[in-house]
């Protein structure tokens, strides 16, 4: 049985990732879930509490889709399982999806969201560098910050557009960077 608090941040995240910021209040909260009056507000007293729950709540339900991803044994599967997860954050998990990138804009202007996401970014980063640094990557925490920034920005141009966008060839680049060894004299 999923409790109230948990109703509650699943309504959350559907109105932001379906009506934006300015579509979460408390009140719309209980609604959407269908909880009592003033539930949402006793679970979280203000709006930032309820901002910094929501990110912790997305961390938690997207971490072990993550977390399974990430087990390549090969640059192509890194690639494979990276475009997968692309299609579980642009399909099934769409509407959160659509929420952090509204998140990802207030953290802009609001310290508090940014912390948030930013505790979000290195759990998933504390997933995605070690795959990396297995396959040998030079740098994997730079590699990791590249695929994170691109993938943002295509799921941005995704939504901006209306439109699929093939993440592939971009991963391709990346990963393969990431891997490629030096050739300058001393790399």
């Amino acid at each position: 049985m999923t409790s109230n608090r948990e109703r509650a941040l699943a309504a959350a995240v559907d109105l932001l990732g379906t009506e934006g910021l300015r579509g979460l209040t408390h009140a719309r909260v209980d609604d959407r879930a269908g909880l009592p009056k003033g539930s949402t507000s006793n679970y979280f007293r203000s709006r930032a509490a309820l901002l910094d729950g929501v990110v912790d709540w997305m961390v938690r339900k997207e971490t072990p889709e993550v977390a399974a991803t990430l087990k390549p044994a090969t640059p192509d599967d890194l690639v494979d399982e990276l475009c997968r997860l692309y299609e579980y954050m642009t399909g099934p998990n769409l509407v959160a999806t659509k929420a952090r990138m509204v998140l990802w804009m207030e953290a802009a202007t609001n310290p508090q969201v940014r912390q948030a996401l930013l505790r979000g970014r290195a759990t998933m980063a504390s997933m995605l560098v070690p795959a990396l640094a297995g396959l040998g990557a030079r740098d994997p925490l730079a590699a990791a910050d590249a695929l994170g920034a691109c993938v943002q920005g295509v799921f941005l141009q995704q939504f901006a557009r209306g439109e699929a966008i093939d993440p592939r060839p971009m991963t391709e680049i990346i990963v393969r960077g990431a891997l490629a060894r030096g050739t300058a004299a001393g790399t």
